[in-house]
């Protein structure tokens, strides 16, 4: 199944949660249109956003009337109505596994390499070298994982790999290096093989410099 009109994804370019929406979109073929606000100038926090998702933040996205804010639940969103249960799974075992890794991104992985990528790309307040420490842990825990497991879930790619994918690629951005992660990096080329595969834009930031 197929939208009727294309499904617009309010987003800032450079924010990992908005890629990872924007990345489903593109792998399950769906049609969207970006729509980039600029937050710089508080264009999230402007009346008319603030109606789509009073938490004003991005990402959002109208589907035909629909909207839904905040990414985790936009995959689940996506991946519900428009997959056929290869990214969301539907048996109770992967059901939980893969909610496991949203919780992850939504917890360690926001507060360790988001989180260090916030300071250098955007210039968050935050203590760098306490977020490289939690990123590293997180890091360590997942290429561990990926000894014996081609993807974060089991055998194939899930919304469990769409979820972290985005932060852990950009990490050294953060000044969070990904060499001691031969595993992970070896994901990350997997993902980034993977049919209607779209880069989230780079910086020239941390060790991306």
């Amino acid at each position: 199944m197929k939208p009727a009109q294309a499904i617009k994804l309010y987003r800032h370019p450079l924010s990992g949660h908005c890629h990872r929406v924007e990345l489903l979109l593109a792998i399950l073929g769906l049609p969207y249109e970006t729509v980039d606000l600029d937050m710089a100038n508080g264009a999230h926090k402007a009346p008319d956003f603030l109606a789509l998702n009073p938490l004003g933040q991005v990402p959002v996205i109208d589907d035909g009337g629909t909207i839904v804010a905040d990414s985790n639940a936009i995959l689940i969103y996506l991946a519900a109505k428009y997959d056929n249960g290869t990214w969301y799974p539907k048996d109770p075992e992967g059901l939980a596994e893969v909610q496991r890794w949203l919780s992850v991104a939504a917890g360690q992985i926001a507060f360790g390499p988001a989180a260090a990528r916030l300071i250098t790309v955007f210039g968050a307040p935050l203590n760098a070298e306490e977020t490289i420490a939690r990123a590293a842990g997180i890091l360590g825990v997942i290429d561990g994982i990926l000894v014996n497991r081609p993807y974060l879930a089991g055998e194939s790619p899930s919304l469990a790999d769409i979820s972290g994918y985005s932060y852990i690629a950009h990490a050294p951005e953060g000044n969070v290096t990904l060499e001691p992660y031969p595993n992970l990096r070896a994901w990350l080329t997997r993902i980034e093989a993977l049919p209607g595969f779209v880069p989230m834009a780079a910086t020239k930031a941390g060790l991306a410099a």
